[in-house]
């Protein structure tokens, strides 16, 4: 009997094809009414192009990166949407094939790096937009057209090697707190490779004003960290690299990282103006790649919210993503931990909201209080579905609000706005894709109504893929 097809899901018709660029274009409203305090510009990034030719990339952090801008003055909403200009996307637009390896892809020829894709987050500075990769330098562009304007190495002339995506910044301050991961090299007798974590700590300019570098046991995955008032945490998963299969061109980074549950997930805390470590503790093996929120409470602990999911099959969801066809179960719930800066003891852990859920997003007005989430529609197979409802969390009650935005309709992560009357309030962007109708919209929700219709939607004029992460820049 000849096997049936199966039809694609709605979600991936926004990945079948590689984006197409526009604008800048004025958006029409389809429904509702920009909310007059909303000045400023939102920024997103994502893999738009995971196809050349009859190929397609191994995982869905392989596609090249394309930010989307959407500028808000004076009651109108211009939008663009530009692939970052990196120089191998550059090549291979031009050999109209893939010349690289990347996350999931092997790469080309050994001893070859991977394509640094420019395609998981954005840092707007006071000027210019940072499009930001996993395992190199950050990409400059212009904050107003998205120009690419090539790699920024924050003033270190060429010794800066890796610069994460997701850096915290100091709302009070405008500090820039960021690491990196650099793979070292062989150590003669002693049979291991090395890896080294680098901790930045920059002006708002982005200008680096302190690095420390510390050794890290193995080669660990880390993608994201905290920033909870006086520390840095970092919580290191039991996810390892095996690179030589990666030198050799014989596996991609994907397939060559591996989950020991045998192991413990590390507790490592630092100081974060002198960058040194203050403890380093253990706990039981987890793995995340997002946090929530981080700060010090009246007692001097850290508390923190972090999306776990019980190992690391997510991996093979993420590059199930990008053939358009999932069936790996791996779904993550948010915790709240609470540790002892000074020794890195867990004090507390425990499940507070066990819904499956990811991309959390904090108030900032309220950041002890309230966390915006993406949440799995209820009665959906999240093994087949992406995510479809958005939800807050309130930290005091443990009460969620939550909006389904129906069948067939995809939201990117939450991104907050604050109002440029009032800070204390604020809207809730999301790009929302919508396979019934094949479209990308930008839907807004008053932050503090998130369960009612959105204030306004607005058209793009083409399809949106969906990514990662996004910010906010206010209107100067």
């Amino acid at each position: 009997m000849t096997a049936v097809a199966q039809p694609a899901p709605l979600w991936f018709l926004a990945l079948s094809q590689p984006a197409q660029e526009f604008g800048p274009i004025s958006l029409s409203v389809l429904s509702g009414r920009l909310p007059a305090g909303l000045q400023g510009s939102l920024y997103r990034n994502g893999p738009a192009r995971l196809q050349r030719g009859q190929e397609r990339v191994g995982h869905w952090f392989d596609g090249d990166g394309a930010i989307l801008a959407v500028h808000f003055r004076s009651g109108q909403a211009t939008g663009l949407y530009r692939y970052v200009q990196t120089a191998g996307y550059c090549a291979e637009e031009q050999a109209g094939r893939y010349l690289f390896g990347g996350y999931g892809m092997r790469a080309k020829r050994p001893g070859q790096p991977p394509k640094n894709a420019a395609n998981t987050s954005v840092l707007a500075l006071p000027d210019r937009l940072w499009a930001l990769w996993e395992a190199g330098l950050p990409h400059c562009l212009d904050l107003e057209t998205l120009t690419t304007q090539g790699l920024d190495d924050l003033g270190q002339a060429g010794a800066l090697r890796a610069y994460s995506a997701h850096p915290k910044r100091d709302p009070l301050t405008g500090e820039i707190y960021n690491f990196g991961v650099e793979l070292g090299h062989w150590q003669q007798g002693g049979g291991i490779l090395t890896a080294t974590l680098h901790l930045y700590r920059s002006d708002a300019y982005g200008r680096i004003q302190a690095h420390a570098r510390h050794p890290l046991p193995g080669l660990p995955l880390i993608h994201d960290f905290v920033l909870a008032g006086r520390y840095l945490v970092f919580l290191l998963p039991p996810v390892h690299l095996n690179l030589w299969p990666v030198l050799a061109t014989l596996k991609s980074y994907s397939d060559s990282l591996y989950w020991d549950p045998h192991q413990a997930t590390q507790v490592w805390v630092f100081d974060r103006q002198t960058l040194q470590r203050l403890s380093r503790n253990e706990m039981e093996p987890c793995f995340q790649w997002h946090f929530g929120h981080g700060y010090e409470d009246q007692e001097g602990a850290v508390v923190l919210t972090q999306v776990r999911y019980p190992d690391f099959t997510i991996n093979r969801y993420l590059a199930e993503v990008a053939q358009g066809h999932t069936q790996t179960t791996a779904t993550a719930s948010l915790w709240q931990m609470r540790l002892h800066p000074q020794s890195g003891q867990l004090l507390q852990a425990e499940p507070c909201l066990q819904r499956p859920c990811e991309f959390p997003t904090i108030h900032p007005a309220r950041p002890h209080r309230y966390l915006y989430l993406l949440l799995h529609r209820q009665g959906v197979d999240p093994s087949q579905e992406m995510f479809g409802s958005i939800g807050r969390v309130d930290l005091r009650t443990g009460s969620l609000l939550e909006a389904d935005l129906g069948e067939g309709r995809y939201p990117s992560e939450l991104i907050y706005a604050p109002a440029a009357e009032d800070p204390g309030r604020g809207w809730l962007l999301s790009v929302v894709f919508d396979g019934q109708q094949g479209r990308s919209e930008v839907w807004i929700w008053d932050a503090d109504h998130l369960d009612e219709e959105p204030r306004c939607r607005l058209e793009l004029p083409k399809p949106i893929p969906p990514g990662f992460h996004g910010t906010w820049r206010s209107q100067l």
